[in-house]
């Protein structure tokens, strides 16, 4: 199985560790994430004024080269993912903005293109019974919150992947893999997203709330699939170090956990570029590299 994959800017940069660990993943799994031959960034924000129509001209170039892959393309990355998919629901469900669009690209695109996110992928194309019985190295007795954030699941009518309210996704995975999900109050909660690049107090604010609910219910490391998301809260941890609320935990991408339990290597994995070390934890566990 041969599934179009949509890597987008950051995993092609400064998140390596997210792409490898998911294309060696995938290897492992039974099945390929094939890159796009063509594509370009998907302009990073959804354009929330209704009269924008040229912020989506970007990610609807992202689906017509995706279109002539397949039916179906996946990406990791929740920002990614929230605007592929929700301009693809714009182009296929408004015929006025499509026209305009399509005119602007100077292509034909109907937003026929099925848009997945790989945990979707995991869930209901590979399946995570699957998933736990190919597993090599079971992260037993892991306590691992997982992060949800904003964009992954809302507006939930556009996205679609899970509830909006108590999702589990992300859980159930976990489960596969071996470890204890932690549920913590503020899993679905905003961590300051864009705002880091301009106001760095509301950011840390809103991360370290992350943070620490996450650590008042026991949770040893955090996972998410938002680069956005595991810059803010490490970077976040930083800053906060400098005060009373230092946590010092790991934040992964959930591609690395996965391929951590699947029997990947360092090299894949990318561990090395996450700011704080998890083998101190993984060590704690009995768990080797």
């Amino acid at each position: 199985m041969k599934i179009a994959y949509y890597p987008g800017c950051t995993l092609n940069t400064v998140a390596k560790g997210f792409d490898t660990s998911a294309r060696e993943s995938a290897v492992l799994l039974g099945f390929e994430l094939k890159e796009l031959d063509q594509w370009n960034c998907c302009g990073a924000t959804f354009p929330l004024t209704p009269d924008n129509v040229m912020g989506l001209t970007a990610p609807t170039k992202v689906l017509v080269n995706a279109r002539k892959e397949g039916d179906t393309v996946t990406t990791l990355c929740s920002v990614c993912y929230n605007v592929l998919k929700r301009t693809n629901k714009v182009v296929r469900d408004d015929k006025e903005k499509r026209g305009v669009v399509n005119s602007f690209i100077e292509e034909e695109y109907d937003g026929s293109l099925n848009v997945i996110h790989f945990l979707e992928v995991l869930r209901d194309k590979v399946g995570f019974e699957k998933v736990k019985g190919v597993v090599k190295r079971p992260l037993k007795g892991i306590k691992a919150g997982a992060y949800y954030g904003c964009m992954l699941l809302r507006p939930v009518e556009d996205m679609g992947i899970d509830k909006a309210e108590g999702p589990t996704i992300f859980e159930d995975l976990l489960r596969a893999l071996g470890c204890e999900p932690v549920e913590f109050p503020n899993k679905i909660e905003c961590c300051g997203a864009h705002l880091a690049m301009g106001n760095e107090d509301i950011v840390t604010k809103l991360s370290g709330n992350v943070l620490s609910s996450a650590k008042n219910k026991g949770a040893e490391i955090i996972v998410t699939s938002c680069p956005l998301c595991q810059y803010n809260l490490e970077n976040s941890q930083k800053r906060l170090a400098e005060g009373a609320g230092n946590t010092q935990m790991p934040i992964l991408y959930f591609t690395q956990l996965l391929g951590l339990a699947l029997g990947q290597d360092e090299r894949s994995l990318g561990l090395e570029k996450n700011l704080f070390d998890v083998r101190p934890v993984l060590k704690e566990k009995g768990i080797y590299l």
